[in-house]
């Protein structure tokens, strides 16, 4: 059953770009949504879309970065002409950058001992998880560097090293709040990133297309529940300095 617009998280942008009419008119509140695509889709450009978006629409935004700083993030977000100050200002948008370590560091001893359990600080960063959507970009990053979750692979339990971050992502979905996620699917395995894409609302798959010299960026919506609108399955898109997301073309089965 489709939801009102006025029930949905919008995207905004109506005038600059086509992306919230595209997806809908917006997020469904109450949602995972989990971004998808290899090194260079477009995955941290749409979260910062997303956030930008969200925060003119007037929703809290939380966004944690596993690789800007608050400095580098400001000055992307600029690039794209996303301008995020008065927004981190007013305190409609709270960044955050995971210091996620050195994924490198096995050499035992003190230093094996203090790397960090990132999933378990995450859920108990309280303050985060108040806003109306958290965007972790990038997700993987955080899987990989996580030494449970990493001890728990190498047992060929990657399912059970899910669950908990799982219940605990339902938990806050059940407040109306969203979590959406990027990942790169190329760094995890299948039996990793699979619980994830199972309990996903809406799934979006981010794919580098080369045609001739040219590479073309689409959105493959593979999964949307609760859409608003009719929802594009396919949609064209590039990032551009001093613009940011523009939706070149759209094809609905």
């Amino acid at each position: 059953m489709s939801l009102a617009n006025s029930d949905l998280f919008s995207l905004g942008l109506d005038d600059h770009d086509r992306l919230n009419k595209e997806l809908g008119g917006g997020i469904p509140p109450g949602s995972i949504i989990l971004v998808e695509g290899d090194y260079g889709a477009g995955k941290s450009a749409m979260s910062q879309r997303f956030t930008y978006g969200l925060c003119e629409e007037g929703h809290d935004v939380t966004y944690l970065s596993t690789e800007l700083t608050v400095g580098s993030f400001l000055d992307q977000m600029h690039s794209l002409s996303y301008d995020m100050v008065d927004h981190l200002l007013d305190e409609n948008v709270l960044f955050l950058h995971a210091d996620i370590g050195d994924s490198n560091t096995f050499s035992g001893g003190d230093e094996q001992k203090e790397r960090k359990e990132l999933l378990k600080r995450l859920m108990e960063a309280e303050v985060m998880w108040d806003a109306d959507v958290v965007v972790i970009d990038t997700f993987d990053a955080i899987l990989r560097n996580d030494p449970k979750f990493e001890a728990l692979v190498r047992q060929n339990d990657e399912r059970q090293a899910a669950l908990e971050i799982i219940s605990f992502f339902r938990d806050i979905i059940s407040q109306g709040r969203c979590v959406m996620l990027t990942v790169d699917p190329s760094t995890l395995d299948e039996e990793a990133i699979g619980p994830f894409r199972a309990i996903a609302d809406v799934f979006i798959e981010l794919e580098m297309i080369e045609v001739g010299n040219d590479v073309r960026r689409q959105i493959n919506v593979l999964r949307f529940a609760g859409m608003g609108e009719q929802v594009g399955d396919t949609v064209g898109f590039s990032v551009r300095s001093g613009t940011g997301i523009v939706i070149e073309s759209r094809s609905v089965a």
